[in-house]
């Protein structure tokens, strides 16, 4: 029995053959470089604790990268809570479990038995009582279990990527929805802003109607801006409220109200859009801070080669992680082709007594070897092979899709990086433009020189620039959101 034991151990040490395709991966289907052009010139360093060009996105921690303290405390929370993030954890203890069934088949299985058989003939009953140790291993000279086990590996290995895409994803949702968030803060700031204004002028306009100094013309036109500012302040207090609740359900968990409390802070009436309405009436109002601004990056990020920041993203790793498990099934359905050797022992006791059971002289043992030769199939194991063949090709395809789609969002993340700073900067002198044409038609209406409509086209124009000014700041400060998740930030 103990030369039987050692035999099996030898055999064991030589299955070490896998007859699964030799793994490469395989070239990226993009270009070796970032696209070129116009819309991806260099952006200016970002303003904030520094810039680090020599650090790439993945190795800079979500926490290092937002600079906003209420951000980071919602990221944290939906980090714990999420529930499509727990999901993906759950997947890779289930991922766990299984390549932990996989990689026993390796091992022999050793167990313990006992029993008795009694048989009565001729008047007489007699009774054989046993107790065995069984050892059993199959003899994985080709690879099969060894491959099996290896496809079980990377599917584990794939589900632990997959949640750090998750994860990934999931950094960007929030901070998106935050910014979103912040952007109708301040839109409904300014909408409120443009009510208080265009309800003085409106009562400027009844007073100077009562005293016969004008038609009723002017005073149903700011009517009109009256009403359209109540519109605006009514839809964007609905979609303040819609945001909040669409941070909650991504964080999973109700958020303190310290965290969602607008920060408000004094400012003069001379960039609100109904500013300079009535000369005679200065206007103080509150402005969120600037929110849009610093809630995103603080340093620069240098987007690196494609090569090393595409090999690096979580999806793209998970894609690979299947493309991994796929080869490794072939070697498994190449396998079922040769034979497959078991061994089975078994070592113990038996005795027609069961207090001699345990006692010298009712030793027994066996060996018992079997080998199984597929001779014919129906042509099962070459379909299983094909099926294993197809399903690489497939994960193939989807690696190089992964590849590709993700060399595309940072193409067109740099892209917009290239051409906001000038959106900004054009949008920034539409506003000002806008400001001194309704100030010179204010001024003109207040004269007696020409009538309000004037003035009401130049102060539409001004409120609809400024509304475009919050929401090219907050393309700005998504995109800063974007480039750190396409260049694999955020996975930590």
């Amino acid at each position: 029995m103990k030369r039987s034991l050692i035999s099996l151990a030898a055999l064991a040490l030589l299955s070490a053959c896998s007859l699964a395709p030799v793994y490469q991966r395989p070239a990226a289907p993009v270009t070796p470089h970032w696209p070129q052009g116009d819309a991806y010139s260099v952006a200016p360093v970002a303003a904030g604790v520094g810039a680090a060009h020599d650090v790439a996105a993945h190795d800079v921690a979500w926490r290092d990268y937002f600079a906003d303290a209420r951000l980071r405390e919602v990221i944290a929370l939906a980090l714990a809570n999420n529930r499509d993030l727990r999901v993906s954890a759950l997947n890779i203890e289930k991922a766990r479990a299984q390549y932990g069934i996989e990689r026993a088949a390796q091992l022999p299985s050793v167990s313990a038995s006992g029993g008795q058989a009694a048989q009565h003939a001729n008047g007489a009953t007699s009774r054989q009582f046993n107790a065995n140790l069984n050892v059993a291993y199959e003899l994985d000279f080709f690879g099969k279990v060894r491959s099996l086990s290896e496809a079980a590996l990377q599917q584990y290995l794939g589900t632990e990527e997959a949640r750090r895409a998750q994860q990934m994803t999931l950094v960007a949702e929030v901070a998106n929805a935050w910014l979103a968030l912040q952007a109708d803060r301040e839109r409904l700031l300014l909408a409120s802003e443009t009510l208080k204004s265009q309800q003085i002028t409106y009562a400027l306009s009844q007073r100077r109607f009562d005293a016969g100094a004008t038609s009723g013309l002017d005073m149903h036109e700011a009517r009109t801006s009256v009403e359209a500012a109540r519109n605006d302040v009514a839809v964007y207090t609905a979609q303040v409220a819609a945001d909040e609740n669409a941070l909650v359900l991504l964080v999973g968990a109700p958020l303190p109200a310290s965290l969602l409390a607008p920060l408000l802070a004094p400012r003069s009436a001379a960039g609100v859009a109904g500013a300079g309405l009535a000369a005679s009436a200065p206007v103080v109002v509150a402005q969120a801070p600037d929110t849009l601004a610093t809630v995103a990056a603080v340093r620069e990020l240098p987007p690196g080669v494609p090569s090393e920041v595409l090999a690096r993203r979580p999806d793209v790793l998970a894609a690979e992680r299947t493309l991994l498990a796929a080869n490794a099934n072939i070697g498994a359905a190449r396998a079922a082709f040769f034979p497959s050797i078991s061994l089975t022992a078994a070592a113990g006791t038996a005795s027609g007594d069961l207090s001699s059971l345990f006692k010298a002289g009712t030793g027994t043992w066996s060996f018992m070897p079997s080998v199984r030769l597929p001779i014919f199939d129906g042509g099962a194991n070459r379909a299983t092979l094909g099926v294993a063949q197809a399903e690489r090709d497939i994960a193939l395809a989807r690696y190089e899709k992964a590849v590709q789609s993700a060399f595309r969002e940072v193409a067109d993340a740099l892209a917009q990086r290239g051409t906001l700073d000038e959106r900004l900067s054009s949008q920034a002198a539409l506003v000002d433009a806008a400001q001194k044409s309704f100030r010179i038609h204010q001024a003109r209406y207040s004269q007696g020189s020409e009538s309000y409509l004037n003035a009401l086209v130049s102060q539409r124009a001004l409120y609809a620039a400024q509304q475009a000014m919050i929401s090219a700041r907050q393309a700005k400060a998504s995109n800063q959101v974007a480039l750190y998740k396409v260049l694999g930030g955020g996975a930590q």
